[in-house]
């Protein structure tokens, strides 16, 4: 901690912004740290203090706020538990997220389209900025898939909770006769690398499309071919961008999903010498789901890993995420959480 302020108190820090902004988050989280794990000790101290100052005027009027004190405590001592499970290799990292609609057309790219509304809502609860880097609008409305970066402290280290399939129980509002209706979308989840995390990715290995981007964007992006598809051919990883109105800038964030994409892939090689089930990818389709949105006959949303429910299904959809994010947290507490499967739980 003393290095790092030291480093920051040199008059070149901020000459490299990016190294000098990586730094003082770095700086950040380490303060938050230690304070989380000063603050239970102080309280208990206190509370030492106070009982003893109990027992000596033999008074009661102490034990109403001996139990408040005892149960902050408790609190600060849970939810350092909490970030103990926040302590992978990449949790403090900003994150990529892909969502898929599954099969089913016009109701799957609906659903898809809510999951995504969904974790915009909950970037922003949490103080999370977003930027969309890709979207594939469906025929009918909805979207086929969208790629999104989440910029934000330990962002892929919650995240990462959401990978796995949605499933959606509803009345539809697609069909003339009110019938009910399942959907499934797939959520996808990778840590964003830091700038000295090189991955090497050789240009005879990349195939470059460029082609018009499609939807709203305007003019300079409806008639210029700044949209970039980018494909990676020894391993078939494809990603695509085109919502940022250059081509430059459409090649470099396809190249920065390209990197967290292969990075991923060399985590699962080694994941699967310990466990040939973990990171394996499952069809979008029923009973394959981590997490049940039933809106209709009766309206509820289960985490099928951890049993964890909630029935103000509205208030899930709209970003309450937390109580679930926090229940497979903790159900993965014993294991090595970033290379447990958050599907497997």
């Amino acid at each position: 901690m003393r290095e790092l302020d030291e480093i920051a108190a040199e008059p070149t820090f901020w000459d490299s912004p990016d190294t000098a902004q990586q730094l003082m988050q770095e700086r950040n989280q380490i303060s938050s740290t230690l304070d989380a794990c000063d603050s239970p000790a102080r309280k208990l101290d206190d509370l030492q203090a106070l009982i003893e100052m109990a027992e000596e005027e033999g008074a009661q009027d102490f034990e109403e706020e001996i139990a408040r004190e005892l149960e902050t405590v408790g609190e600060a001592l849970d939810e350092l538990e909490f970030q103990r499970m926040l302590s992978g290799e990449h949790d403090s990292s900003s994150a990529i997220m892909t969502i898929n609609a599954g099969a089913g057309g016009r109701e799957a790219q609906d659903w898809a389209d809510m999951l995504l509304r969904m974790y915009l809502r909950w970037c922003e609860r949490n103080g999370m900025r977003v930027e969309l880097a890709d979207s594939l609008e469906g025929e009918e409305g909805g979207i086929k898939s969208a790629t999104i970066m989440v910029y934000g402290e330990y962002a892929y280290g919650l995240l990462r909770a959401e990978i796995g399939i949605h499933r959606l129980v509803r009345i539809s509002p697609f069909d003339g006769q009110s019938r009910r209706h399942t959907s499934f979308a797939s959520v996808f989840v990778y840590p964003q690398l830091d700038a000295d995390i090189e991955v090497e990715i050789s240009d005879s290995d990349l195939r470059v499309d460029t082609y018009r981007a499609s939807g709203a964007g305007g003019q300079h992006v409806n008639k210029t071919s700044s949209a970039v598809r980018m494909t990676h051919l020894p391993t078939g990883v494809v990603v695509q961008c085109q919502n940022e109105r250059s081509q430059h800038k459409n090649r470099a964030m396809a190249m920065k999903i390209l990197a967290a994409r292969l990075k991923d892939l060399e985590r699962e090689k080694l994941d699967a010498e310990r466990d040939v089930l973990e990171k394996t990818k499952m069809r979008i389709d029923f009973g394959s789901q981590i997490r049940s949105y039933v809106l209709a006959p009766y309206r509820l949303v289960k985490d099928h890993r951890t049993g964890f429910e909630m029935g103000n299904a509205d208030a899930v959809l709209d970003g309450d995420l937390q109580g679930f994010i926090r229940s497979y947290l903790m159900a993965a507490g014993g294991k090595d959480s970033e290379s447990v499967d958050p599907r497997s739980l």
